[in-house]
């Protein structure tokens, strides 16, 4: 069972926040799975929408998306991020996978100070999938994610990590590891009944130290970012 005293941060996503009976705890590292196309990014861009929207500073982390990208596909929701980066609330930071291992200690050297100079309450990163390209041997992906999970952590900031999950297999990640390292797993998937309809849905998996709702949910992509259909069913 949850503790219902602990402390929680909303998602901003309709639906969801009910889900986890308040949002999220604060402090949990928290990961956002799923297929291309299920709305991970926009999942991400949300939630640090919310958190601007209740005072609370960000930082986007992209290894895709540069800031511009980002701004551009925030006011395709109405969410207007450029005054916040102007405010100094938000901070937007594209890594490059291209130099993988400068990659790699950038965000072990510069990232924890970086978080607590900004003293940001919310962090996206998006998506960890590429960062675990950045290394070889599976003993050193679980080492770096570990570390980066132990270093958010330890800043007190919330923090949404997305990821891919396998083609072959939808529910996990890509390298498996994501699910053990996060103290939450938010799976987004697409259910198909026939050629011509698909469906989005939202399950979550696990939410350490509350009590949650594991139902699967159907899920859309509106002009106003993900809503989650509470009275609806997946087909």
């Amino acid at each position: 069972m949850g503790n219902e005293n602990i402390e929680k941060i909303k998602t901003g996503i309709k639906g969801l926040d009910e889900m986890l009976k308040g949002g999220v705890p604060k402090g949990h590292v928290f990961a956002v799975m799923g297929q291309f196309g299920t709305g991970k990014t926009t999942f991400s861009l949300q939630y640090i929408w919310e958190g601007l929207q209740q005072g609370e500073s960000g930082i986007f982390i992209s290894l895709e998306e540069d800031r511009d990208a980002m701004i551009e596909t925030g006011l395709s929701y109405g969410w207007d991020f450029q005054p916040y980066i102007d405010d100094d609330q938000l901070a937007v930071k594209k890594l490059t996978p291209a130099d993988a291992e400068a990659t790699i200690n950038k965000i072990q050297s510069d990232l924890p100070e970086f978080i607590k100079s900004f003293d940001a309450e919310r962090i996206a990163i998006d998506s960890i999938s590429l960062l675990n390209m950045l290394a070889n041997d599976p003993k050193e992906k679980r080492n770096q994610l570990f570390a980066l999970s132990k270093m958010i952590k330890e800043t007190g900031a919330t923090a949404l990590l997305t990821a891919e999950v396998k083609d072959e297999n939808p529910t996990s990640s890509r390298d498996g590891l994501i699910e053990y390292t996060s103290d939450g797993v938010i799976l987004l998937r697409y259910n198909q009944a026939d050629m011509e309809e698909v469906q989005l849905s939202l399950q979550v998996i696990k939410m350490r130290r509350i009590d949650h709702s594991r139902k699967i949910k159907p899920f859309e992509i509106t002009d106003n970012g993900i809503q989650v259909q509470m009275e609806g069913v997946i087909f």
